[in-house]
């Protein structure tokens, strides 16, 4: 017997020096059989029409299975016994089985990157996985949701300013298309690292809604909030009022400009309003920039009224940042931070799927998108914010 495996071997050495790696996925089947076949033999304590006295059982023939393994799509001959309980299944098989959930979860990864199922399953194709069905690249995602749900939950810690946004992705529900309010945080650590708190799922961002969110991140450990940037919203603004009392609020500027933009009443304001407002953004101290939103206001009483009255009314939420050192402003001023690194790419890689057929697969998506973020700006060399000025 130990003749006939050598040959078996010299001929699976033989095939792939002729096949190159192109032949893996035939040598990896063949030795995989042999393993199978040599586990069993020890499990029935006697090779094959070997007659001994501790022999446990008899070998049944063999059932063939399929299995999915980076070296391609293994048709393996699974070996079967009789007359023992319980009966043989191989040990190689069930490391097979983690090799090929490490395939599944490559797949998952190219999905949740924006790739659709069906081309995963080109791709995967080409490098012999036949098997895998788009359902099945599907199915793959979902292996991802025990990290992903960890993630979401992971304790949080200290973070003296927070960035919160909102955007609307579709998903099914029932059969029905309906809007999904992707809520979304970061924080900015004492060290000056920017990172994600956390992503909520809701029907809208009505006050319970972002108060469920925010009391999520409070049971999970987040404290020392000082200060908040958002745009305004009458359930975010609700919310963070019940939640965080004592954190100040900076109305994002970036959004109070294009607001502006929209209440102005000419083509020539419009134009122009923009460059006025960074002007009061960019004063040096509070005073100045009050000031210069007087002169503002005023300029714009006898030909524009309605909207001197709004930039007297909104204008002032977007000046709280003087509260703190000059050198921090520019990087707490606007939602700029989560608009541009999260908003924007969750849209980059939702466009593709348009209608997310549940809320499973929407979250999913959403929050292995955050991960990768949030694992590049954990890097020493990422830091956001120097809380301590530069000549300090």
């Amino acid at each position: 017997m130990a003749d006939a495996k050598d040959t078996t071997i010299t001929t699976i050495m033989e095939h792939l020096l002729e096949q190159g790696p192109g032949g893996m996925a035939d040598v990896f089947t063949s030795l995989f059989n042999i393993a199978m076949r040599l586990e069993r033999e020890r499990f029935l304590c006697a090779a094959h029409y070997e007659r001994t006295d501790g022999r446990r059982g008899y070998a049944n023939g063999f059932k063939p299975k399929k299995l999915d393994t980076p070296a391609g799509t293994l048709t393996l001959d699974i070996p079967k016994t009789a007359g023992i309980e319980p009966p043989f299944y191989p040990a190689s098989l069930e490391r097979g089985r983690r090799s090929s959930r490490a395939v599944m979860l490559a797949a998952a990864e190219m999905y949740v990157k924006g790739v659709s199922t069906r081309d995963v399953e080109a791709v995967l194709a080409e490098f012999g996985l036949e098997s895998l069905s788009s359902t099945q690249v599907s199915r793959a995602a979902k292996l991802l949701d025990e990290e992903l749900e960890a993630w979401r939950n992971r304790p949080l810690g200290t973070f003296p300013h927070l960035f919160l946004d909102a955007r609307y992705e579709k998903q099914r529900d029932g059969g029905v298309v309906r809007d999904a309010a992707v809520l979304s945080a970061i924080g900015i650590d004492p060290d000056g690292n920017r990172r994600i708190l956390g992503v909520s799922l809701a029907s809208s961002e009505a006050e319970l809604h972002w108060r469920a969110f925010l009391d999520s991140l409070i049971a999970r450990g987040l404290r020392g909030v000082v200060s908040i940037t958002s745009d305004d919203h009458a359930g975010l603004g609700a919310a963070r009022k019940a939640v965080l009392p004592g954190a100040l609020w900076q109305r994002c500027q970036f959004h109070l400009a294009q607001n502006a933009i929209h209440h102005a009443p000419s083509a020539a304001i419009r134009k122009r309003i923009g460059a006025e407002l960074r002007n009061v953004w960019n004063a040096a101290t509070r005073d100045a920039a009050e000031q210069a939103l007087k002169s503002l206001v005023a300029g714009y009483r006898s030909n524009a009224a309605d909207l001197a009255i709004w930039l007297e009314r909104n204008v002032p939420e977007g000046l709280t940042v003087f509260a703190f050192p000059e050198h921090t402003r520019r990087r707490l001023r606007t939602a700029n931070p989560i608009e541009r690194a999260i908003q924007q790419e969750i849209k980059r890689r939702t466009a593709k799927i348009r209608v997310f057929p549940s809320r499973e697969a929407l979250l999913r998506l959403v929050t292995a998108i955050l991960v990768e973020i949030d694992e590049e700006w954990a890097a020493p060399s990422r830091i956001y914010l120097n809380w301590q000025h530069q000549d300090d």
